[in-house]
């Protein structure tokens, strides 16, 4: 295997890809700044073992040493350092992170950061300043230039210098090669570069930098991570934020995916947004509250920069427009649109679920990356949209159509093509039928047609044999992954409702059992409305198999104001309903003839056609190797 280096033109008298650290790096106006070199952007690619760049050793300066004063955007404050800061509560330390406290002074975020990092739980042996010492001699030796190449996990990575000095580049590649001789088991990081290049700035020198950087690698809090180190993880974080964007920045989630052929390819940038694109003086906010607070942090910042973006576009805008290259040049300039203070408030004021629930969507998407052959050691790779556009067909919905319906649903279930299950045509309009050919597939998608051309559905987490698990008279079943949604003549989509207000849905103690869903046996009646003529009735959950991941937004996990606001999906020998409270977002009859559709408090839907229909077609599609 080749080693990764850094690639450059051939220089006269030299031999190819070596030369002196004698130029200052160039940067943007933004302080962001991709490491430069004369006029030409130096790149991480696969070189040949002589393209290795040189290394100057004597780069153990002070605190702000390693800085290029002249290119930093602003100035920083001086402001009095009160003595007790550090002894704050860990709640008040994160108000004033977020409120830009670290920023009135260089000398009080340096000691905050040092000390929230020497706080941080990681590995019993985890490297520090000594051994970094003891390494870099050792790799570098006493000779003023050496040559090494890069670690391989930054392959194809960029390196943002963030308005670091020649000594500060320098002192970067060298945490960077120790970072890969100390932790063999980083198979890909691109946001690494980053983080050392915003830590350098408030380091008093190299190996201090490199022990927090490690503790961060280190980190083995429950439910935290700071920083993906293999392709597998870095996935499941996109395919993670791709999830989030898609339930809570459903306006910009729908412009690009009717502008983009691969919204995942969009969503896959999302950590460079934050930490290579976003000018210094806001990535280094970012970086304030990321060290208190963790990856959620990270994906609500990204995720109002997604909703800001899309406040600043129109989607006539963007046809013919490359929208990745968009979004960047968006953030790269953010300041036009939105002050970083702006920023960090709407981004606190996105509610999302809690650190636990979002872990568990993030070991999902790892499952399913991994039941796609990706594993810890995958060298990076990409992948397309699952639907093939062309030999897609449905008697219900375009190609186009479904495209935006399975952009959607959860990214681990859309890494997978789509399969037809059950089809009225095919089929025949029995319900035992359906039933036949859905059991054992999970999720699945259930397309509608009415007589009156109007197309809706919905997205059913759970297998349809659940509902043999409550008895005779079967339960409610699902996840909070549910949820609704019409096509023609309009394209909307209704998710859960505490979606949007997860603070109504508060997280169960582990001790806690969760409240059982009302059994909707007497909401299916033979009576034109389907209305419900008795009280709900309680059902006993199935205790989940031990060992077994739980699923990502299990009723469980929440203690719930309303019985009803977990009715996802229920079937019995008499019909199906999906969603309830005071209505039911669809309802079919046994022979999957007629139909009726209400608001319901589970989705707060409207009617998603025609309150009372009669079906034309219906299809129900799952998905190969799901």
């Amino acid at each position: 295997t080749l080693p990764v280096g850094l690639s450059l033109p051939r220089s006269p008298g030299g031999a190819a890809g070596s030369f002196p650290m004698d130029e200052p790096a160039e940067g943007g106006n933004s302080g962001t700044g991709q490491e430069m070199f004369g006029s030409s952007p130096v790149t991480i690619v696969i070189t040949s073992e002589a393209d290795t760049w040189d290394i100057d050793a004597s780069s153990c300066l002070g605190c702000g040493q390693f800085v290029d004063w002249d290119r930093m955007p602003d100035p920083e404050q001086q402001a009095h350092i009160p003595r007790d800061i550090l002894s704050k509560p860990l709640k008040e330390l994160k108000k004033l992170a977020r409120e830009g406290y670290w920023a009135a002074s260089r000398a009080l975020r340096a000691q905050v950061y040092h000390q929230l990092i020497q706080q941080v739980a990681c590995r019993l042996v985890t490297p520090d300043a000594l051994v970094y010492r003891d390494v870099a001699s050792r790799l570098f030796g006493k000779l003023s230039v050496s040559s090494h190449p890069l670690p391989e996990f930054l392959e194809g990575c960029s390196m943002p210098t963030y308005c670091l000095s020649l000594e500060g580049v320098t002192a970067l590649k060298k945490i960077l090669i120790c970072v890969g001789n100390l932790f063999p088991d980083i198979t890909y990081s691109p946001v690494l570069p980053s983080l050392v290049a915003l830590l350098l700035h408030y380091s008093e020198d190299e190996a201090q930098c490199f022990e927090n950087i490690s503790r961060l690698i280190a980190s083995n809090a429950p439910h935290t991570s700071y920083i993906d180190q293999s392709f597998l993880a870095h996935q499941a974080s996109c395919m993670t934020f791709g999830d989030l964007a898609n339930k809570h920045c459903p306006a910009a989630h729908k412009l690009i995916a009717s502008t983009s052929e691969n919204v995942f390819e969009i969503y896959s940038e999302w950590l460079s947004w934050l930490f290579h694109d976003l000018p210094f003086n806001y990535a280094i906010r970012i970086f304030d509250v990321y060290l208190l607070e963790g990856q959620k942090v990270l994906y609500r910042i990204a995720l109002a920069l997604l909703k800001q973006y899309r406040l600043s576009v129109t989607s006539t805008e963007l046809e013919g427009t490359d929208i990745k290259a968009d979004l960047q040049a968006f953030v790269q300039n953010i300041a036009e649109h939105v002050t970083v203070d702006k920023l960090l408030e709407r981004a606190f004021g996105i509610r999302l679920f809690s650190r636990k629930e979002i872990w568990l969507l993030q070991m999902a998407n790892r499952k399913a990356l991994m039941e796609r052959g990706i594993t810890m050691v995958q060298s990076r790779q990409s992948f397309h949209l699952a639907v093939d556009m062309q030999n897609f067909s449905s008697s219900i919905v375009t190609a186009q159509e479904m495209r935006i319906v399975w952009s959607w649903i959860p990214e681990r279930f859309s890494l997978f093509p789509p399969l037809l299950l059950f089809s009225t045509s095919e089929d025949g309009c029995s319900l035992q039928r359906f039933y036949a050919c859905c059991e054992g597939y999970e999720p699945t998608v259930l397309l509608i047609k009415t007589t009156e051309g109007e197309v809706c559905g919905a997205f059913l987490s759970s297998d349809w044999s659940e509902r043999k698990k409550h008895g005779v008279t079967s339960g409610f079943f699902g996840t909070g992954e549910c949820f609704v949604f019409t096509v023609h003549p309009e394209t909307e989509k209704y998710e859960w409702v505490f979606i949007k207000k997860p603070e109504l849905a508060k997280a169960v103690p582990h001790s806690r059992q969760r409240s059982p869903s009302p059994s909707p046996a007497s909401l299916l009646s033979s009576s034109p409305d389907g209305r419900s003529t008795s009280s709900n009735h309680l059902t006993v959950p199935t205790p989940q198999r031990k060992g077994r991941l739980s699923p990502f937004l299990a009723i469980r996990h929440f203690l719930l104001p309303s019985k009803t606001a977990s009715m996802f999906m229920s079937g019995s020998r008499d019909g199906i309903i999906i969603g309830g409270g005071g209505g039911q977002a669809l309802s079919l009859d046994a022979d999957l003839l007629w139909g009726r559709t209400e608001h319901c408090e589970t989705f707060d839907n409207p009617p998603l056609c025609q309150e009372n229909f009669k079906v034309q077609l219906l299809e129900v599609w799952g998905f190969q190797n799901a």
